[in-house]
């Protein structure tokens, strides 16, 4: 089944990068490689709506063997509704079977969509996730994966039935009453006609409310992640009243969508019932003239009924199959994005030894003039710790992305143990490297599982002996689980302090050959400081380190501290040099002080 699901990711991938732009298709690329599937559903689909095509005529048969005893016998009465009831009777075993092999078949495409998603968001830049929002994707992956679910459900059993309908009310109209089937084919497309103007509207009233909804979710996100933000400023009122105008938005495109859509259904139907009104009329005329028999009034009312009432079923799922498709273009907007993190692979890193150098980089936003780096240079031996101080806006952060891999320089080379990071399996380098980020994130599950996210076979020893050297051995000896106690979403349940050091702890257990610290003690009081100092301290002598920090006393043991200014480094030496030298460096710590 595993090997089925990922086979059937790759190919909804492929469908989509194939027929780009072309939702019909993608559509249909769906069901490639699926033809015994759909032929055994088909098979049961026709046996489930058996009874639909064969109860007319045995209702007629019957009422005519009534209306018209002579020569006829109660047997042929019986004979009759034994067909009607072993048809009716199978029908359970029928409607069993098509949603054992179809409704598998649509919920595995289900996950495969959604899985292709998460695979493609797992691929794109960091920056396209800057830039759009989490809420938004989340609706893409549940509600539009839902939504073609659906609208695959609908597409082949309401298609099939009414196709198969048609077919059959058509041919035994034709066979009985060629008077009766041009009554037929001059009333249906009329209706058709009429529905058709009627629907118009529906898909860009679906388009806006699909846009709607996904801005909401995305607000929504934002205001929940704001609540303790907003609590401390007392702005309660503030985020209650922006999500409010938010979800009247919501409400009117929902209702402008739910008003065309029920005076849609409304006119469908008035439509349809004046439409059997005229049948029966026309068929009863017929009856009373002599030209057909009584027991086909109601065979034919009874296919004109099929006939209608499959051409309103049509056009009553029209605002799913709009929303489905939608769905597929919504989908698509992920699936076809080019912004994706590139992975060469060219060179093998092998086990690294934790070399760096940045030479002549220059980079600047995707959308920015201004460079951030320019010219930079710097050379980092295996072992070195490394610290890079400087105002907002000096490019402290950009050095620490580019050295991830998250984005890449528009001029220059970032080099791993002198490889080009551009040649590197970029999973190869990043296993070996560990991040502590300023903002610290935890998910809902043990303080254990925190730890080790990611990491295989690491036994509580080595998870009680990194939690000792953060100073969260305390902390776990209060919990009434230890290591193993829940967090909560988010870590809620600790203080900012606490996370951050779980995030550390997370970062030393992976014994990295580079670990890099984005102001990895900002949040820490001055006790919980000096344990992760000395952590920090330990770490510097195992394997090459990159530090950014605003508090100039926890960088004081590193090797060389980098004063960055409008993206270059002006100044660069120990501790004690730069503060010999009372210059940039030298004016930072007197601030503080």
């Amino acid at each position: 089944m595993a090997k089925k699901t990922i086979d059937n990711k790759e190919a909804c991938i492929k469908n989509f990068n194939e027929n780009k732009g072309k939702p019909i298709k993608i559509l249909l690329g769906f069901y490639k490689g699926e033809a015994f599937t759909l032929l055994k559903s088909t098979f049961f689909l026709a046996l489930q709506n058996l009874p639909v095509w064969i109860v007319p005529i045995v209702t007629a048969n019957i009422i005519n063997i009534i209306t018209y005893p002579e020569n006829r016998a109660v047997s042929a009465i019986l004979l009759n509704a034994l067909v009607a009831f072993m048809c009716i009777a199978q029908n359970s075993c029928s409607t069993f079977m098509v949603s054992q092999i179809y409704d598998k078949l649509t919920r595995r495409i289900e996950y495969s969509l959604r899985s292709s998603i998460i695979e493609k968001l797992q691929q794109l830049s960091i920056m396209y996730h800057k830039n759009v929002s989490s809420g938004k994707l989340q609706s893409k992956i549940m509600r539009d994966c839902e939504n073609v679910e659906v609208l695959l459900a609908q597409l082949f059993r309401n298609l099939f039935i009414i196709l198969t309908n048609v077919i059959v009310a058509v041919s035994v109209t034709v066979r009985k009453s060629p008077v009766v089937i041009l009554f037929f084919l001059v009333l249906v497309p009329v209706e058709l006609f009429i529905l058709k103007f009627l629907r118009k509207g529906i898909k860009r009233r679906n388009t806006n409310f699909r846009s709607e909804i996904e801005r909401t979710q995305s607000n929504v996100s934002e205001m929940i992640e704001l609540i303790p933000v907003a609590r401390a400023h007392g702005l309660q009122k503030k985020e209650t009243k922006k999500m409010d105008d938010r979800l009247d938005s919501v409400m009117n495109a929902g209702y402008v969508l739910d008003k065309t859509n029920n005076f849609f259904s409304a006119c469908t139907w008035v439509l349809m019932e004046l439409s059997r009104l005229a049948c029966l009329t026309f068929t009863g005329i017929l009856a009373f003239k002599g030209k057909i028999s009584v027991g086909e009034v109601v065979l034919y009312q009874t296919y004109f009924g099929q006939l209608v009432g499959s051409v309103s079923t049509l056009l009553n799922i029209y605002p799913q199959l709009t929303k489905g498709m939608e769905s597929i273009n919504s989908i698509g907007e992920i699936l076809y994005e080019e912004n994706v993190e590139t992975d060469n692979s060219i060179l093998p890193l092998g086990e690294m030894k934790g070399q760096v150098e940045f030479r002549d980089v220059f980079y600047k936003y995707a959308d920015g003039e201004k460079w951030i780096l320019k010219n930079f240079n710097i050379s980092v031996k295996p072992g070195e710790s490394i610290a890079f101080v400087g105002g907002s806006g000096a490019g402290k952060s950009t050095i620490l992305n580019l050295l991830i891999g998250f984005d890449r320089p528009q001029e220059g080379q970032v080099l791993i143990d002198r490889i080009n990071m551009l040649n590197l399996d970029m999973t190869e380098f990043r296993n070996q490297i560990a991040v502590v980020p300023q903002n610290t994130i935890l998910f809902a599950g043990t303080l254990r599982d925190n730890i080790t996210y990611g990491l295989e076979n690491v036994t509580d020893s080595e998870v009680e002996e990194v939690l000792k050297s953060v100073g969260l051995d305390e902390l776990v000896n209060e919990m009434p689980k230890g290591m193993h106690t829940q967090l909560g979403e988010h870590g809620g349940k600790l203080s900012g302090g606490q996370r951050q050091r779980i995030s550390i702890a997370r970062a030393l257990l992976r014994k990295p050959k580079i670990i890099i610290f984005d102001e990895a003690t900002s949040a820490l009081d001055s006790a919980s400081e000096k344990k992760v100092q000395e952590a920090v301290d330990n770490m510097m002598k195992q394997c090459t380190t990159f530090l950014v920090a605003h508090r100039l006393s926890t960088i004081k043991n590193a090797d060389r501290i980098a004063v960055v200014n409008q993206g270059t480094i002006t100044e660069i030496g120990s501790y004690d040099e730069l503060m010999a030298k009372k210059g940039e460096f030298y004016m930072l710590k007197k601030m503080q002080e």
